[in-house]
């Protein structure tokens, strides 16, 4: 039992690595933020493009990393791609670093988990 929890917990690691690693670009992460404005509805691909000024190419290569770490969601209208931010892995990604840092390490104070708006300053 205690193997299996072991193991549980280093594939969702694993799992919760490349996520981080998807969105660990400036492009993503500013696709992710577009697609979280977005929400629900989601965007189609035009939109995107003329939004964020990236290539056809480089931003379908951007989005296809981020379906295929489950942080995004397509589906098909017509000729269309629509876009969105698939919130439920968002939540559960940050379930995991809010458990790490706010409970069980409680190296943040969880009253402190709040969005400012202001960059994070260097300690």
């Amino acid at each position: 039992m205690k193997d299996d929890r072991r193991r549980d917990g280093h594939e969702n690691t694993a799992r919760y690595a490349d996520m981080f690693s998807a969105i660990g670009t400036e492009a993503r992460l500013r696709i992710l933020r577009l697609l979280l404005s977005a929400h629900p509805g989601g965007m189609v691909v035009g939109d995107i493009l003329a939004e964020l000024d990236i290539p056809n190419s480089t931003l379908s290569h951007h989005l296809e990393k981020l379906r295929h770490e489950g942080l995004v969601r397509v589906r098909r209208e017509g000729t269309f791609l629509r876009y969105g931010a698939n919130t439920d892995a968002l939540a559960e990604l940050l379930g995991f670093l809010y458990a790490e840092c706010c409970t069980r390490t409680q190296a943040v104070n969880p009253r402190e988990v709040v969005w400012t708006g202001r960059p994070l300053q260097k300690r």
